[in-house]
Formats: structure tokens, sequence, C-alpha cells
């Protein structure tokens, strides 16, 4: 009986000790600082937001990639010889990619936005949405009929969940950039921030951007404060007599990073799909392709001998005899058509080849870094009118431009934050960037390899000051507002890289097998569209490396 009171008063005493550390563990920050011990926001708790720690919801078709470290570059032979992926170690943080390429179906939605918002019958807004419609000539080809590709591929509801194609650099990031808005100002409205169906309500003086609202939220839909004023929180307020209007802000935690396009770091490090072998430590796995084994038929007793990909498989067969060993496509293949890659990733090798974020050049210079690489960083600031205040672009202050191929594009849309480049006042006694434009830092050239600020931008004949001697299109407006377009004919031009060229990842289904390793990279221009090359979208991660903790291996 004795030993059986102990026993339980010992267990009652454990309890208590454990209750004690749960309440500590628990502490809610929101009462009193850590820092000082005073209430966190003032006598009253007016300012009280709920600063709890909170996990980042997963976008609208995003996949959590979890980061870590990864071979970078070619692990297998080079028969081409181009030694611009040799092997170099890299380290990615966490982050989120999309689970297919963005489909016809998804930029339809997003061409239909644009037709609505700025009708393209009015004359100051015809430009945007030309601007923003894929190339569909594309398909054609000097001695092959694919006009029905032309007239069907991107609107044929037989297509819709089909990659997009025909769609350039430029267009992709602003494809990313209206996907944030659309998604952040969906949370707006369902976290109750803004009246019902703002969304379906947007003008060309009334649009919603992310950054206008977290930067200016008075300024957000063109100054109309009724949106916000009339939203559920606001009336909650005026029914206690309070008349402040409330708005979120980024410490908040509810509105989502950007969407954009991926690095290629990211990109070939997601598509490599390394989660079995990072278990074991192994970052040096020479991976072929983006799933297991060196062959691109299936090796499973119940699929053996199934294409895993969809890409040209010989001189003038693109998908195999008909029957059971066809890849199931001769062009692009509907997307989820194959298997995903061990992160959930589908088409990481073959259907589109995909475009990244990066600049191109023919070194990637990890002696400098070898953490979340990324070449084309160009930083920019709000632009501020004469009073301190950001300026919003507006219908009658947006502006175009025009690019070497004649196509004509909106600099900024309305709405949008006016942004001019980082100057001294930024770069000063800074170690770590000192301009705003660093797509040319260490390149290769002897500027680059002993960089020194006081070099000038321009050379001896005032001429912007380039390493790479690659053509020069002029595309100017004569008086009558017509476009011409000045190919550049000069016969000392050695090479096509420059500051718009960018690099594009994964083979596609126009691509021998030898393009479906992920290290593979090629590059265009930023302004060129071709039938084989889409893109998805990419988001960063916001806190912590994981969702859940990985365990560790047992062995």
């Amino acid at each position: 009986m004795l030993k059986t009171t102990t026993l339980f008063q010992y267990f009652i005493g454990l309890s208590f000790i454990l209750l004690l550390l749960g309440c500590n563990n628990s502490r809610d920050y929101t009462k009193s600082s850590r820092a000082t011990g005073w209430s966190a926001f003032g006598r009253d708790g007016s300012g009280k937001r709920n600063i709890k720690p909170k996990e980042q919801e997963t976008g609208p078709g995003l996949v959590f990639i979890e980061g870590g470290t990864f071979t970078m570059g070619r692990v297998q032979d080079d028969p081409m010889g181009d030694w611009n992926n040799t092997p170099n170690k890299q380290h990615v943080q966490s982050f989120y990619m999309d689970e297919t390429e963005v489909t016809n179906l998804m930029y339809l939605e997003y061409l239909d936005w644009l037709k609505k918002v700025f009708p393209p019958e009015e004359k100051n807004f015809r430009k945007i949405y030309n601007g923003a419609l894929p190339d569909t000539l594309v398909w054609r080809t000097r001695l092959g009929y694919n006009e029905t590709m032309v007239n069907q591929y991107l609107r044929h509801p037989a297509y819709a969940e089909y990659p997009v194609v025909g769609v350039s650099w430029i267009q992709a990031v602003e494809f990313s950039k209206w996907r944030t808005d659309r998604v952040n100002e969906r949370i707006l409205e369902e976290e109750g921030f803004i009246q019902e169906n703002t969304k379906y309500n947007s003008s060309p003086t009334s649009v919603f951007t992310t950054e206008t609202y977290l930067k200016a939220p008075t300024l957000t839909y063109g100054g109309n404060d009724s949106i916000t004023a009339g939203s559920k929180h606001s009336q909650k307020l005026n029914k206690k007599g309070d008349s402040t209007q409330i708005f979120v802000r980024r410490k908040d935690g509810i509105l989502l990073p950007d969407y954009r396009l991926p690095t290629e770091a990211e990109w070939e490090y997601a598509a490599l799909g390394l989660v079995g072998i990072r278990k074991n430590n192994a970052y040096k796995g020479r991976k072929k392709y983006p799933w297991s084994g060196n062959y691109t038929r299936s090796i499973q007793r119940k699929n053996r001998g199934d294409q895993l990909a969809n890409f040209k498989q010989a001189d003038g067969d693109y998908g195999g005899i008909a029957g059971w060993s066809d890849d199931g496509a001769d062009v692009t293949a509907q997307i989820k058509s194959y298997q995903p890659n061990a992160y959930g990733l589908y088409d990481m090798a073959g259907n589109v080849a995909e475009w990244v974020a990066d600049i191109y050049r023919p070194i990637v210079d990890d002696d400098y870094n070898d953490f979340n690489y990324f070449r084309g960083n160009i930083y920019t600031k709000n632009a501020l009118d004469d009073n301190r205040n950001v300026q919003v672009i507006t219908p009658e202050t947006m502006k175009y431009d025009t690019l070497p191929n004649g196509t004509v594009i909106a600099r900024k849309y309305p709405g949008e934050l006016l942004q001019v480049p980082v100057d001294k006042k930024e770069t000063h006694l800074r170690i770590n960037f000192s301009k705003s434009d660093n797509r040319n830092y260490r390149d290769g050239d002897k500027e680059s390899l002993r960089y020194n600020p006081a070099f000038s931008d321009v050379d001896s004949n005032g001429n912007p000051r380039r390493m790479y001697n690659a053509p020069i299109y002029k595309v100017q407006t004569d008086s009558l507002g017509n476009i011409v377009k000045d190919y550049d004919h000069s016969s000392k031009r050695n090479t096509l890289i420059n500051d718009q060229v960018r690099v594009y990842k994964g083979g596609s289904w126009k691509d021998r097998d030898f393009w479906l390793d992920p290290a593979q990279r090629r590059y265009l221009p930023e302004y060129m569209a071709t039938n084989y090359i889409g893109f998805r979208c990419a988001m960063s991660r916001v806190g912590s490396k994981f969702k859940k903790k990985n365990k560790r291996a047992t062995h």
C-alpha cells in the first residue's frame, strides 16, 4: 500500500512539473515582451496583432520543396564540350514550385482578366492585351503543315490542360506578377479585409497590387477607400463606434510572397528530386534524369517498357510506333501524363523546356557564391515625389517598351508602384553590393575579375562597355508612329550572349534525351518565344526550412 501511495504521489508531482513546462512553452507573447517584460502593445493593448509563429500556407498549384545541398551541373559526360555547367556544390533554401507547367487554361484566365480590365478596343490599352498574347505563329515551319496548331493549340478546350507555349520570358514574368496579386486579393477577401467580390470588379483606375497595398494601402484601388472601409473587419469596428480602417501588414503573415520564375539552381535542384539520397547525406549522387535509373523507359513490372517522358526518340520519331510503345504525344502532352518525380513535380524532363529567372553566362561563379545562386539581380527602390510619398502608376502615366523584335509591352501597369534604380544612398560603404545592376558581376572579363567601381560603364567611343559582342537590334518609331526595325548586319559579332538572354532548362517534346538531364542549360533572348519552351512558377519559403521535422536516419 505504501509503495502504491508513493508511486501515485510521484506521478502527481511529475504531471505538475510537465504542466508547468507546458505552460512556459506555450507562453502568450501577445501579453508581455520577451525583450523588456512590458506589455507588448501598450497599456490598453490597442495595437495588438497576431504575432504567434504561423506556418506559411502553400499557394494554389504549388508543391513544397525542402532545401538542401546538391551538386549543380553535369555529373555525366559532356560530349558537346560546352563546359558551361561544370559540377559545383550549391545550397538552396526551401521553396515552393508549381506541380505542373502553366497550362493554356491558366494563361487564358490571365488574358481574360487583362481583356476585361484593360479593354483592347480602347486605344490606350490595346498594347497591354496584345503584348501579353502568346505567339501562336511559333508552330509554323517552312517545310511542314502545322496550321491546326497555329489556330487551335492556345484556345481549343482539347488543349486546355496542355502547357502554354509561345510565351517569352518577359511574358512569363508578367504572368507571375499578375498571379501574385490575384491570389493575395482573394486572400484579403476571404479574410474579410476587402469587400466581397471586389476581385471581379477591377477597372483601369481601380486595380489591386500587393506591393501597393503593403506600402501605401490607402492608395490601393486608385484610392477608393470604400472597398476596405466596407469590409467585414471595418464593419465590426464601426458597430463599436470606431471608424478606424484595418489593413493587413506584412507582419501579419496573411499575404503570400511573390509568385516568380524559379532560379536556375532551384529548378535543377527540384528536377533532380534528391529526396531518397538526401536522407543518407549522399548529395553527390550521379543522377542522369529526374527519375531513378539510366533509362528513359520504365523497368517496373506493371508498366515495363513505357516511356517516362515526352521527348524526340530519333530522327522522324516524336512518339514511337503507334500502339503500345508510343509515348502518347506527337508534340506537347497533357499535364500529368507521366509519373512525377520524388518531389511530386510533373514533367521536369520532356514535354516542354522551361524558362528560369537567370541571365545566361557560360560560367557559374560558385567561388563567389554557393548559396541561393542567381545571376540577374537589378536592385530598385520606390520612387518618391517631392513630399516623400510613393508614386502609383495610373493609366495616364503608364509607359510602354518596344522590344528588339518590335513587340510593344507595358513597362508598368496601373496600380503598381513606380520603381527607380538604387543609388549611392543605398550602396555607400556597403560590402555586399555597390550598384543597382549586377548582371555582369564577375562574368569572366578582366573588369569583372578585378572589379573596380571607378571603371567607366562606357568605352572610348561612348558606347556601353560590354564583355560579350552580341548583335544590337535597334527599333525606332518614325514621325508617323510606325515601328522601324533595324537588324544588326555587322560581320564582327562573335556571340549571341548579352544581358537580355535567359536560361531555359529541361528537354522538350522536340529534343533528344540528351537534353533531359536537369543539368543541361541553354539560352534564348528574353523577348523571343518558341513552340517548345513553357514555364512554371516558384515561391520562396518564409520561416522554417521544413514543414515536418525530419527524423534521423536509422541504420
